[in-house]
């Protein structure tokens, strides 16, 4: 093997240990901020996360988009708001529509008055304070898919499981890029040795 042969071999070596090494950063910068944005923020928060199944919130939250809502004092509500609210009071259906204006009720009590963004007219029934879940805090496009395809699946569970599979694949990924980078540096040195070993 000649000098100029060994040296192109250990260049190879060396972009393809830094290529991997980038994309396992990559890798890891992407599952870390899945992690974050789905897990980490709305366990802090107390947020719950919804999937828009529907396109009454086209263009801005079409079907499959996971909306991370946050309990928000009712008074605090204001007009352009994007809330999710129980269809009625104690049961578990739920809708998140844009609020279009404020009201009240014959008693005096406050209220909303929403509509889907998509939709030509407000919804039938303003909302009342026992019925709100919350205020949209973020929305993540697509993540939504993966809620749905969870089904009636115990999600509390899957979520723990899936943090602990990221933090596990980072762990993980960290590892390697630094053996690879070691790899990478030691193999100069053995290709440099073996060259001279042929030239001699």
């Amino acid at each position: 093997m000649s000098r100029h042969t060994a040296a192109h071999s250990s260049f190879a070596r060396q972009a393809l240990g830094r290529a991997g090494t980038a994309v396992s950063f990559v890798a890891l910068v992407a599952a870390s901020l899945a992690a974050l944005v789905l897990i980490v923020v709305p366990a802090l928060t107390g947020s719950q996360a919804y999937s828009v199944l529907t396109s009454s919130m086209l263009p801005n939250y079409g079907p499959g988009t996971l909306l991370v809502v946050k309990p928000a004092p009712f008074e605090s509500l204001n007009v352009g708001d994007v809330v999710t609210y129980q269809l009625e009071s104690g049961r578990p259906e739920v809708i998140t529509h844009r609020i279009e204006s404020l009201a009240a009720d014959q008693s005096g009590m406050r209220t909303l008055v929403t509509r889907g963004d998509n939709n030509d007219v407000a919804d039938e029934t303003p909302v009342t304070e026992v019925q709100m879940r919350g205020k949209l805090f973020y929305a993540v496009p697509y993540a939504g898919f993966a809620a749905n395809w969870l089904g009636n699946h115990d999600r509390g569970l899957v979520g723990n499981l899936a943090a602990a599979g990221l933090i596990g694949y980072g762990a993980i990924t960290m590892i390697r890029g630094l053996l690879a980078r070691r790899r990478a540096a030691a193999t100069p040195g053995q290709d440099d040795e073996a060259s001279r070993q042929v030239s001699a």
